[in-house]
């Protein structure tokens, strides 16, 4: 079992930037590939971005590619979601998610996931 617990969400401007944190608790975050999803009101929740359990590898939905970077720091148990250049279609609650499978197979889901933060752009 693993407790997911994002932060960093919040009300930015279009252009803005935030970095989204997702802290593991339970078991070690290393054992999981890792994947960021969001949902916007009244929309199904889409896939955002995974990472591979060393972190060496990415896989980003194409709406996001070149904005957004995912990374992880297994010593400290964290992922995060640096996002640039936001838009007000980034508006969403954003999830974080751990899972057994192979990073690129977290598009589909995770095993585990985290209460969400929400995150607003105005234009």
């Amino acid at each position: 079992q693993v407790q997911l617990v994002e932060s960093g969400g919040g009300l930015v401007q279009a252009g803005d930037s935030l970095r989204l944190s997702c802290a593991a608790s339970g078991r070690t975050l290393r054992s999981y590939a890792m994947g960021w999803f969001r949902q916007a009101p009244g929309k199904d929740r889409e896939f955002v971005a995974s990472i591979s359990r060393s972190g060496s590898s990415t896989y980003y939905t194409d709406s996001v590619q070149g904005r957004f970077t995912i990374s992880r720091d297994n010593a400290k148990n964290t992922v995060y979601l640096q996002m640039n250049s936001l838009k007000p279609e980034d508006t969403a609650v954003y999830y974080c998610a751990a899972g057994s499978a192979a990073f690129t197979d977290m598009r589909l889901g995770g095993d585990y996931w985290g209460q969400g933060t929400q995150v607003t752009v105005s234009s």
